[in-house]
């Protein structure tokens, strides 16, 4: 376990080292970019209703107890701004897009491919993991923008139709306590799981060994891991903001 977190951090210093090289291969980090959101837009949207249903019923029923049904909108957004969003953002890209990218390159480091670009002279972070993982962390705040929005309008919709709540009330408290501030905080927290995602996904594909199985187990691999770190990171950065 620690020499595995020690190649990976080394993988990692070697892919930052890596980014400002030229030429940048905009072709394939647009490819990968929009893979992405094709593999991971729609996963992301359905999860996010029943996120904002659930915060709804649960700020609700809580904040009922105390009268403040007003603020319900309040409480609301800032659970999904601050939290839902960025993480179910982060697991969408590591379930969906992670494995299919750790699929890819694992397949190629067992085919030998990876060993033929470096006899190449061709480095394989510069070509093939700096442009994933920018598409990663360039994807992660669209999408975040994606839950937030369909998990307003889930939230919304399921306070006021099934709790009975104001349509007013629940829009006036929007700047009861949320902020503009909470908006850029959670894009910068989906960059960086973004990016958290994609750098898994690359150092389990690249470091596959076995054949089809091993590709399968780093898959499986990338799912577990990524959501362990993401989570560890959200929690990291949440204590520090606020």
């Amino acid at each position: 376990m620690i020499r595995a977190s020690g190649a990976f951090v080394a993988l990692t210093l070697d892919t930052l080292r890596a980014v400002p090289k030229r030429p940048f291969h905009w072709r394939e980090f647009l490819q990968q970019a929009w893979f992405i959101v094709g593999v991971s837009a729609l996963p992301t949207a359905l999860v996010s209703i029943p996120f904002g249903a659930v915060l709804a019923l649960q700020a609700g029923n809580l904040i009922r107890q105390f009268g403040a049904q007003s603020f319900t909108g309040a409480t609301a957004v800032l659970g999904i701004v601050r939290e839902a969003g960025p993480v179910v953002t982060a697991l969408m890209i590591s379930g969906a897009a992670g494995s299919a990218i750790c699929a890819d390159l694992g397949a190629r480091r067992i085919r030998e491919e990876i060993d033929a670009l470096e006899v190449l002279g061709i480095d394989p972070l510069h070509r093939l993991v700096v442009p994933r993982v920018a598409a990663c962390a360039v994807v992660a705040p669209l999408l975040n923008g994606l839950v937030t929005t369909v998990g307003l309008i889930a939230s919304y919709l399921f306070n006021v139709i099934a709790q009975g709540g104001s349509p007013g009330s629940y829009l006036q408290s929007f700047n009861a306590l949320a902020e503009l501030s909470d908006l850029w905080i959670s894009a910068v927290k989906a960059l960086v799981f973004g990016a958290t995602a994609g750098m898994i996904a690359c150092f389990k594909g690249l470091t596959a060994a076995g054949g089809p199985k091993g590709v399968g187990d780093a898959v499986n691999q990338t799912v577990v891991f990524a959501a362990m770190v993401l989570f560890a990171e959200n929690f990291l950065i949440s204590a520090a903001v606020w």
